[in-house]
């Protein structure tokens, strides 16, 4: 069998890559949450390569003003890369920052047959399509991974429909009287993968809107929900299992789940809180992931309070800290109340932990010291979730109607009321809520005039 150009079966065919990045001067169009240098960027995308299941064997890097409208890298640097792979035979290159097709179409021409190339986008999907493990996880990771192969399709692929398992071929027409009048194959391929795109789209819908009815369950059973997050491999999944007493999978390895897990966790001072563990960051996170994943990302928009992971003993914690941020902000997260838990502080001895609070002052501030592994300091985290949820209320004005009964019972119990002003059909209460309970009274916040008449 042939190996078909532009797909991204790293695991199985793909043995020796070798590595690109570009410094970029002044690009205006460099994602926000890219916040590591260029050799922090390069050591990471061998830690990704090395999870696809490739063994890195070089790397080279260039700056330029601009990229190369065809190869994206300079003329001189494409014959550079002709010599690594005469030297090392590697059968992949994996560029850190994403190709357009006319890029991957001129390097793979210009390379030679034998050689696929890889952005860090596809590599990072590919990763994704080894890892997925559930229904919503294969749906996701498969949207992506068409959305990213559709303008990508040349004449080199194999024809879909002669596909086996879970590709286009599987949208439901059939591979017989496809062919219409004058078609080639490549634009049945577009159309067949047009059709199972849109399959994939409704599909995640219909679980987008499952998990907003489970959602709206948890709300009216008034459990908490605190989204676990942080950058890959910060320990997310190892906190769950000791907070919990879970079995989530954690292992020393990117992306090692992306499934969300929730589990029911008991606070020190008695309050139940569901703690969803979800997929981790990283920088330059395609926008593809982020659009197909909204269905899982949604728990992180939707959560009561996020607990943020930082393995402090990165050297580029707080590099890994900002971008978590970033995408955070890009999801409409940002303003979330958030615990940072300071993770793998068991690496370090006193000495060295007070060396990091001179050197890391913000960070080491604001965040509660833990080691999921050993499991320390996890009753000084918990403490200050629970604080975060019940105890620290926020000022609020607002006009209940007398049929939200449930409403006036669940602020009195939660909250503390200061004033109540009967009017002709609502009341006026002032007072403090916990900031998990703003997006439930969102819609009878007083306004500051009306408040002033009343």
């Amino acid at each position: 069998m042939t190996k078909r150009k532009n797909t991204l079966d790293t695991k199985s065919e793909a043995g020796k890559a070798f590595l690109v990045g570009v410094q970029i001067r002044n690009i205006p169009s460099r994602p926000a949450n890219a916040k590591l240098s260029l050799d922090a960027s390069m050591d990471e995308l061998e830690l990704l390569c090395k999870t696809a299941g490739l063994e890195v064997v070089g790397r080279t890097t260039q700056n330029l003003d601009s990229p190369n409208p065809n190869t994206f890298i300079g003329p001189g640097k494409v014959e550079e890369l002709i010599t690594w792979r005469d030297a090392t035979d590697f059968d992949v290159v994996v560029f850190d920052d994403e190709l357009s097709p006319r890029h991957q179409r001129e390097l793979e021409e210009m390379l030679g047959d034998k050689t696929q190339v890889l952005d860090r986008t596809g590599l990072i999907l590919d990763i994704f399509a080894q890892h997925a493990s559930t229904r919503e996880g294969a749906l996701q990771v498969e949207l992506a991974l068409y959305e990213y192969r559709l303008p990508r399709l040349t004449r080199q692929w194999t024809h879909l429909s002669r596909q086996g398992g879970g590709g286009a071929g599987r949208s439901g027409s059939g591979g017989v009287g496809l062919r219409g009048p004058g078609e080639t194959q490549l634009e049945i391929d577009r159309r067949r993968i047009g059709e199972r795109i849109s399959k994939l789209k409704r599909d995640l819908e219909d679980v987008r809107a499952q998990r907003a009815q489970h959602r709206k369950q948890r709300k009216k059973n008034e459990a908490p929900v605190v989204a676990i997050v942080g950058y890959t491999n910060a320990g997310k999944s190892t906190l769950l299992n000791a907070i919990a007493k879970a079995d989530v999978l954690a292992e020393d390895k990117l992306f090692a789940t992306l499934d969300p897990t929730t589990r029911r966790v008991r606070l020190p001072r008695g309050h139940n809180v569901l703690f969803t563990d979800t997929v981790g960051f990283i920088q330059k996170l395609p926008t593809q992931l982020v659009a197909a994943f909204r269905a899982t990302l949604e728990e992180i928009v939707e959560a009561d309070a996020l607990l943020h992971v930082v393995d402090i003993t990165h050297p580029n914690a707080v590099e890994q800290f900002e971008t978590v941020m970033e995408t955070l902000k890009e999801l409409g997260a940002g303003d979330r109340q958030m615990v940072v838990a300071l993770n793998k502080m068991d690496k370090f001895g006193a000495a060295e932990w007070g060396t990091l609070a001179q050197t890391l002052p913000g960070l080491m501030s604001e965040g509660v010291p833990v080691s999921a592994m050993n499991k320390t300091g996890l009753t000084d985290l918990l403490s200050e979730v629970e604080a975060t949820l019940f105890e620290r209320l926020i000022p609020i004005r607002v006009r209940l109607p007398y049929k939200a009964g449930d409403l006036m019972a669940l602020l009195r119990r939660e909250g503390a009321v200061e004033l109540e002003v009967p009017e002709e059909r609502s009341v006026l209460i002032t007072g403090r809520i916990p900031g998990r309970l703003m997006d439930i009274f969102a819609g009878y916040i007083a306004k500051a005039d009306e408040a002033a008449k009343a």
